[in-house]
């Protein structure tokens, strides 16, 4: 009898278990005392679906004690998209303590989007500061400014859902600056007012599409940078001089060949004539044979020669011929 009685005691309080884990009476009645309509079956069936009943509850009484008219539907769907439900609840609250126009499907919306709803209605009511990098710009006269801005942005409950975040305010405020400082005719102009740039950034309408609205820019810092400008001279002088020895080397390569090819020419024509020089004696020699030339004309054309030649040492043309040769 011991042992029955051993198992039966056993299986009563499994079953007492599984009865409180599928019926959560304590819960319901924590539900009724709280003044929040929630049948047991319907707890219940929440376990079934796998919805754990003490969040809905206890976001339901919540949200009723605030006023706020939420159905246990309503936020069983909610968790079963996948959302957060008890931050969807706090951010409804909030935003009714501050008079922000937020339903109930907007801020499921903006939840299940991948957004802190709670926190963008935190920023919404206490406006956020985001710092920027550092943004490098050149001014007309070439100098470099590095400038640094405190942006206060305010979240837009309207376009949290597909609206762009931080980093696009960022990056468009570091563009703004970039412009702004470009359009200066001088460095000294942004350092004795740095405020254009921020009057120039907010014209822009840079929170137009974004989850935010920019309520001010302010300059925190500016540093004068390196003098682009003159780098830019010296890089631009030291290319000049690399393009100019390059012609310079060209136009001597080209003298090179000029002269080379010159010279070529010059001992091409010497050597033709050496060669008619070499026909001299063999065409004397034929006319010698033939009868065109005697004895006498070939010494007549020794004496012509002999005195040209004396003319020639006499003038100093001879001795010029041989320098050049």
């Amino acid at each position: 009898m011991g042992a029955p009685l051993l198992i039966i005691i056993v299986a009563s309080i499994i079953g007492l278990f599984v009865f409180l884990y599928f019926v959560p009476l304590n819960l319901w009645i924590t539900a009724v005392f709280s003044g929040v309509r929630v049948g047991l079956l319907e707890l219940v069936f929440m376990r079934i679906r796998k919805v754990p009943p003490r969040i809905v509850v206890e976001s339901l009484i919540t949200a009723t004690k605030a006023g706020l008219s939420v159905s246990t539907s309503e936020l069983e769907t909610h968790y079963l998209a996948g959302g957060n439900v008890p931050s969807v609840i706090k951010a409804l609250i909030s935003a009714d303590k501050a008079n922000i126009n937020l339903e109930f499907k907007q801020a499921t919306a903006i939840d299940l989007a991948g957004r802190d709803v709670f926190e963008a209605v935190q920023i919404s009511v206490n406006p956020k500061v985001i710092t920027t990098p550092k943004v490098a710009a050149v001014a007309a006269d070439g100098i470099q400014l590095i400038a640094i801005a405190r942006v206060t942005v305010r979240a837009n409950i309207q376009q949290l859902v597909g609206g762009a975040g931080e980093d696009t305010i960022l990056a468009r405020v570091g563009e703004g600056i970039v412009t702004s400082i470009g359009s200066a005719n001088t460095h000294k102009e942004v350092l004795e007012n740095p405020d254009k740039i921020s009057k120039l950034v907010l014209q822009r309408g840079l929170d137009a599409g974004t989850a935010f609205e920019i309520l001010s820019i302010d300059i925190a810092d500016v540093d004068v940078g390196a003098n682009i400008g003159a780098k830019l001279q010296i890089d631009q002088a030291n290319a000049d001089l690399k393009v100019a020895e390059a012609k310079a080397e060209e136009r001597r390569a080209m003298a090179v060949a000029t002269e080379q090819e010159m010279k070529a020419k010059s001992q091409e024509a010497r050597a033709k004539v050496i060669l008619a020089e070499a026909e001299i004696p063999m065409a004397i020699s034929e006319s010698f044979r033939s009868g065109n030339l005697g004895i006498m004309d070939y010494y007549r054309l020794r004496n012509l020669q002999s005195d040209t030649d004396m003319r020639d040492s006499i003038s100093g043309k001879d001795s010029k011929s041989k320098k050049d040769k």
